[in-house]
């Protein structure tokens, strides 16, 4: 037991301060630092309001176009412009305006409009103004035709639409999309994290036997000892590296609580999400990555170079993305047969589980049956890997077949 806390501290240490692990999490905190402070930094690069000249050739609608405007947005102000249309694109092309917008009514008594700037590829001044205009269009149109305005805004306004559950333990509307917002967060987080440090440990075993390394490890400590303390070592290191981005963000979120409500946050489910979807969060993390990072460690020890690792892997980053597929499907679809179905196949039950329990009121023994193939899977896979893994370390010379595992386990009945 001596041994495999040897290997498993110096798999952790040597992984942590690598140059690889440090950026990576000084990049994730920054990123981090600046989500929890985009307000700022949106309202320091918006610079000043982009003021824009209007000339009015009707006398009629820059009052009520800037009324409107003013109360859509605060990033334009319009300027009544007296000049003559040509004093004023040169007013714009010397940058004393961000566009000149020339108003007048046509035969119809309806509103036009021309549009002059440098660039019009920017088309969000563009779009809240045509949206205006159109507002304004159709208000005269109304009044043309003798309808009355409040018909008009009645006609316009959205229809009304309950949703009611009937079963009293579903959730309701805005509890879903506060789940479905938290449960996006943690199947991205569980996808990138089974990825990289599935694809850490295949390479950390991959160098070790290109630098022969490995003849001198298996001679003091058995290849399954050395398997599992190198799975162990690296969730370890994932659980913190995970733990301080969680943590910084988490204190950042609390410390700005009132400037943070509502929006995004909401829309994510920070601030009302049951405890108990973070449990089964943790719980389906590190059940897939006890999966993932076994299989992993199989592979990595088949192959003799670094270069032959992602080959190698290939097959399981692929059942990781399926996995991560049907779960951006599920979100739309919680409880279609196809995400119930595959919710008990072990390589997508970490990602689509979770995606169910966390939208869906479904029975515990669901979960816990879901749970127990995952588990009884894991130990599968680990009984396997280890006789793959003590033969693998062994092998030598080119190889990035799968037909390798026979070989593999042949040359581990030898030992």
């Amino acid at each position: 037991m001596n041994k495999f806390w040897i290997i498993l501290s110096h798999t952790y240490m040597t992984k942590f301060k690598t140059k690889s692990f440090l950026i990576s999490t000084i990049i994730s905190l920054v990123f981090i630092v600046a989500i929890s402070n985009i307000q700022t930094i949106m309202e320091t690069f918006s610079g000043d309001k982009a003021e824009i000249a209007v000339i009015d050739e009707s006398g009629e609608l820059f009052t009520p176009l800037e009324e409107s405007v003013e109360g859509s947005t605060d990033e334009m102000d319009l300027i009544a412009f007296d000049g003559a249309e040509e004093d004023g694109k040169n007013a714009v092309q010397e940058e004393e305006y961000a566009a000149l917008i020339s108003l007048a009514l046509t035969d119809e008594g309806l509103p036009e409009a021309t549009y002059f700037a440098n660039n019009i590829a920017e088309a969000g001044e563009q779009s809240v103004i045509q949206q205006q205009l159109q507002q304004l269009k159709v208000a005269a149109a109304t009044q043309q035709a003798g309808v009355d305005q409040e018909t008009i805004t009645e006609i316009y306004s959205p229809v009304t639409f309950n949703k009611v559950a009937l079963d009293d333990s579903a959730k309701t509307a805005e509890e879903l999309n506060q789940a479905r917002g938290i449960v996006y967060v943690m199947l991205f987080l569980l996808y990138i994290s089974v990825i990289t440090y599935g694809t850490m440990i295949a390479n950390d075993v991959a160098t070790e036997k290109s630098s022969r390394v490995m003849e001198i490890l298996i001679s003091s400590a058995s290849p399954v000892t050395h398997m599992f303390a190198k799975i162990i070592g690296i969730a370890l290191l994932g659980l913190t590296q995970v733990g301080i981005i969680i943590g910084v963000g988490y204190s950042l979120i609390m410390s700005k609580q009132n400037e943070l409500t509502g929006g995004v946050f909401d829309y994510f489910g920070i601030q009302n999400t049951s405890a108990s979807v973070y449990i089964y969060a943790i719980v389906f993390f590190l059940l897939g990555y006890l999966l993932y990072a076994t299989l992993a460690a199989m592979l990595g020890s088949l192959v003799s170079r670094t270069e032959d690792v992602q080959q190698m892997i290939m097959p399981m980053i692929f059942l990781v993305m399926i996995a991560f597929f049907i779960a951006m499907f599920g979100l739309e679809a919680p409880d279609s047969s196809f995400v119930t179905v595959t919710s008990y196949i072990p390589f997508f039950a970490p990602m689509l589980m979770f995606l169910r329990v966390g939208m869906l009121d479904i029975p515990i023994w669901e979960v816990a049956l879901s749970i127990g193939i995952l588990v009884a899977t894991i130990l599968l896979f680990a009984a396997i890997g280890a006789r793959v893994y003590k033969g693998g370390v062994l092998m030598y010379g080119r190889s990035s077949s799968l037909k390798d595992v026979k070989k593999a386990i042949a040359l581990s009945k030898k030992e």
